[in-house]
């Protein structure tokens, strides 16, 4: 019989190590596995888009998880040689920023109305937002294209393949669940500031623009945001309203490089497109983030 000697018998401390492990991983360490898996899973298509828009056989059937082929910049060129794509580009920046910063602006207001004011109709009109916002927009598409027929014919400066009837159509769509978000903040904010501005003399604008709108940051950069990145990723309402070649959108006219027999040799540049249609997204974010920020860290009411 053998018997373990001092150096192969498990002492005191291994055992207290390994249970102190076996709690670590019960208690934290299955989080950073979940988490692990979750960062791999997320950045499996993007690593995949961007090997696909280095590869220089530009294919579909070519494209590798990691590019052996070596790397080429040939996609980023054809992109804008062979496509519209700087026109794309420039009609999506202009609708979604123009859309989101109308619809951001017109939003404040009513939320300032609904929060602050008490008015005939108020209750009845916040319910008929809310409602409206249980039906797609989508829906009304025969009766909106109808509406912008009849309005190209007329005003054609608004009409189809238009970036301004566009932006008006994106518009009324954010108005609703805009206002409902910002009406919250509003509420949020001490009746004390309207009143003390008031006696000093200020005028409902001046209450609203110099007092209120500041103190409500983090929600206008939230709503900007969020309306941008809708706005620029749309793509059912922009296909049946936009038709002409150099009025299209990004999401309209990359869809075209897929179409047909044509999928699997545009595919490295559609991937090159759409690394770089992630970049007004990111710009817009880095810029809303010092907002949301500053207005989450300042006080309204000091004392």
């Amino acid at each position: 019989m053998t018997t373990l000697t001092g150096a192969s018998r498990p002492t005191a401390v291994d055992r207290n190590a390994g249970r102190r492990g076996n709690r670590w991983f019960a208690q934290v360490g299955w989080r950073h596995l979940v988490g692990l898996l979750g960062v791999l899973f997320s950045l499996f298509p993007l690593v995949f888009v961007v090997s696909a828009a280095l590869n220089p056989l530009g294919t579909l059937s070519s494209t590798e998880l990691v590019p052996t082929g070596g790397v080429s910049f040939e996609n980023f060129g054809d992109l804008f040689a062979r496509t519209e794509f700087a026109n794309w580009f420039l009609n999506s920046v202009l609708i979604a920023g123009g859309a989101a910063f109308a619809s951001v602006l017109l939003s404040a207001l009513a939320a300032y109305a609904f929060s602050r004011m008490r008015f005939q109709g108020r209750r009845v009109g916040l319910l008929s937002l809310l409602l409206i916002q249980m039906f797609p927009q989508f829906l009304a598409i025969v009766a909106i294209f109808l509406i912008f027929g009849m309005i190209t014919d007329l005003w054609p400066a608004i009409g189809f393949n238009t970036p301004w009837g566009l932006m008006l159509l994106y518009m009324g769509g954010a108005l609703g669940v805009n206002t409902w978000l910002m009406k919250g903040f509003f509420d949020t904010l001490p009746r004390e500031l309207d009143e003390s501005a008031t006696m000093d003399g200020a005028s409902h604008a001046q209450v609203f623009f110099r007092i209120l709108l500041p103190l409500v940051a983090p929600i206008l950069a939230v709503t900007g945001l969020l309306a941008f990145i809708n706005t620029i990723n749309e793509f059912l309402m922009a296909s049946v309203f936009l038709t002409d070649t150099d009025a299209k959108t990004l999401a309209v006219g990359m869809r075209g490089m897929l179409q047909g027999a044509e999928r699997n040799t545009n595919f490295g540049i559609f991937a090159a497109g759409t690394l770089l249609t992630a970049i007004p997204t990111v710009l817009v974010f880095q810029f809303l983030q010092r907002f949301i920020v500053s207005g989450l860290t300042s006080g309204a009411v000091k004392g």
